[in-house]
């Protein structure tokens, strides 16, 4: 944060490493469509595809592989929800590839087939309901498709390893019941062709987990796992969740390459700064792989630097921090094969003394203002729990106050949304982030119900009801099962006024909060590294 403008901190992290140390080119590369403010996650999909290889396209005749005589290259999502990630295949590929998708959940495979069939780039493509690890619905395709994208569930908190511990997917290994990312992974693997390209979005716990060390050290092994790139906060369709990407190759012959690429750019504070565009990401990817030169770092290996000059990658004494560094296969299957790539990827920026002390200077008055506006509230009349009357959504939806659309529904500032993934309620406010992982649009009649209101006290009873399906969100039905009180709408707007302020408040603390931790860290490491010295006892 001290370093804010100077350092790789930001979109020039992502950038600087996207470019030759030459400079960037004179002429702009193909436009691509404009794309902005996009939620966490379509732009994790957009990151995905953008990893594909050109040569996911590349049909048979162009790269024969044994016979194999489809006529248009296949991706496959094994899990796609809604079909994020097939949309954003079909936004960079269009109709060059097929697109096929298995989800679990039937409503949301519906609305997959939907999407891909609304698309206006998308060629052929196929959505199947049912459960991919047990009924996998295209077991035609084992080692045919050209190209795999996942971002497998995240309510799972297991997987049916007693059933399912003699499937041949698993080639790396019979993960432990609580590894289920590592089943994905495979199941993603055993789909690929020879030369096939896969990327799989994981919890860093998949990158560390003891219990995973014996499949993470045969991926090494074998030479099918390419990349890991950690990315920014903020990224993970799950709230609050960071993600790491796994990129998989199925060998042709001979391994080609005894390195695995490492790319930390979890350093990266602000959503604002990160790329939407496949064409940043896909350069960054490249430049990372070619190999870009540097010094060895502490797993050994070169790194790719940025921040030299003018955020460019620079030579090795520019001193800039290191974003990827290519890893030997031997020093990752040296110990617990670690597969975080801040263990082997500098991305540290120096910050002085002055940087950090003006920063420190602003974050404090900055806490001093948000402690001003703090909330403070009066005792209940009674301090017995109010005894309110409540009315259900359904008996709110019968009598026209609310009416309850699907997720396709485009929402109205003030509407409010019901969000996948057990994220909270919230009221659209006009913007692209309404289309966020909508479950369900509930339009309000505001002549008789507060937007705030109902979000927030709907939020607090549908925390109480399970959801039983992939996109982690309440059905339709448990939807109307929910209750809110019954109130005067001075009194729900009363209400619905404090909520948001508080929503608010809440939003500029964990902001606050981020920025404080990067300074603490910052300065941590000035102490420890010699950059920064403990104040003296007359300072």
């Amino acid at each position: 944060m001290a370093t804010a403008g100077q350092t790789e901190t930001g979109t020039q992290a992502v950038e600087a490493a996207a470019w030759p140390s030459a400079g960037r080119p004179d002429e702009p590369a193909a436009p691509e469509p404009a794309v902005t403010s996009l939620a966490a996650g379509d732009l994790l999909a957009r990151v995905i595809a953008s990893l594909l290889p050109p040569s996911t396209t590349a049909g048979i005749e162009e790269r024969p592989v044994d016979g194999l005589d489809d006529a248009l290259p296949v991706v496959l999502d094994p899990a796609c929800a809604a079909g994020t990630l097939l949309t954003a295949v079909a936004d960079r590929f269009g109709d060059r590839v097929r697109l096929l998708g298995q989800e679990i959940d039937v409503p949301a495979a519906e609305s997959a087939a939907l999407n891909l069939r609304g698309h206006p780039l998308a060629g052929p493509g196929e959505i199947r309901a049912g459960d991919s690890l047990r009924d996998n619905r295209f077991g035609e395709f084992l080692g045919r498709a050209s190209a795999v994208v996942c971002e497998p569930p995240a309510n799972q908190s297991g997987w049916p390893v007693e059933e399912l511990m003699t499937d041949r997917r698993w080639e790396f290994g019979i993960p432990a019941p609580r590894d289920g990312e590592l089943v994905w992974v495979q199941h993603c693997y055993a789909h690929l062709r020879p030369r096939g390209t896969a990327v799989v979005a994981v919890p860093p716990r998949a990158c560390v987990a003891p219990s995973g060390q014996p499949v993470r050290e045969a991926l090494v092994r074998a030479g099918a796992l390419r990349a890991v790139i950690a990315l920014p906060p903020g990224m993970s369709s799950l709230p609050g969740a960071d993600v790491c990407l796994w990129v998989l190759r199925r060998p042709y012959g001979d391994v080609e390459d005894a390195a695995v690429t490492m790319i930390d750019l979890s350093g990266v504070a602000d959503m604002a700064d990160v790329p939407q565009q496949f064409a940043v990401w896909r350069r960054l990817f490249e430049q990372a792989v070619g190999g870009s030169p540097g010094p060895a770092g502490p797993g050994g290996g070169t790194g790719a630097r940025a921040g030299a000059g003018r955020g460019r990658p620079g030579p090795a004494d520019a001193g800039g921090p290191a974003v990827s560094r290519a890893v030997p296969r031997l020093r990752l299957l040296d110990g617990d094969t670690n597969l975080l790539p801040s263990r082997y990827v500098t991305i540290r920026a120096e910050a002085s003394a002055d940087d950090l002390a003006r920063v420190t200077s602003r974050l404090q008055a900055l806490y001093a203002r948000v402690g001003q506006g703090l909330p403070r509230f009066a005792p209940a009349a009674s301090q017995a729990q109010p005894q309110r009357a409540y009315v259900t959504i359904g008996e709110l939806e019968r009598v026209g106050a609310l009416t309850i659309r699907s997720r396709e529904t485009t929402p109205r500032p003030g509407d409010v949304l019901l969000r996948t993934l057990g994220r909270p309620p919230a009221v659209a406010t006009g913007t692209d982030a309404d289309d966020a992982g909508v479950a369900q649009v509930v339009e309000l009649d505001p002549a008789r119900l507060d937007a705030h209101f109902v979000a927030t006290f709907l939020r607090a009873d549908a925390n109480a009801l399970p959801v039983a399906n992939t996109l982690g969100a309440l059905s339709r039905e448990d939807l109307r099962r929910c209750r809110i009180p019954r109130m005067p709408l001075a009194e729900q707007r009363r209400y619905g006024d404090e909520f948001r302020r508080l929503g608010e408040l809440r939003d500029a603390l964990s902001g606050l909060a981020r920025l404080t931790a990067t300074v603490i860290d910052q300065t941590v490491h000035g102490l420890t590294t010699g950059t920064l010295a403990p104040r003296g006892p007359d300072r």
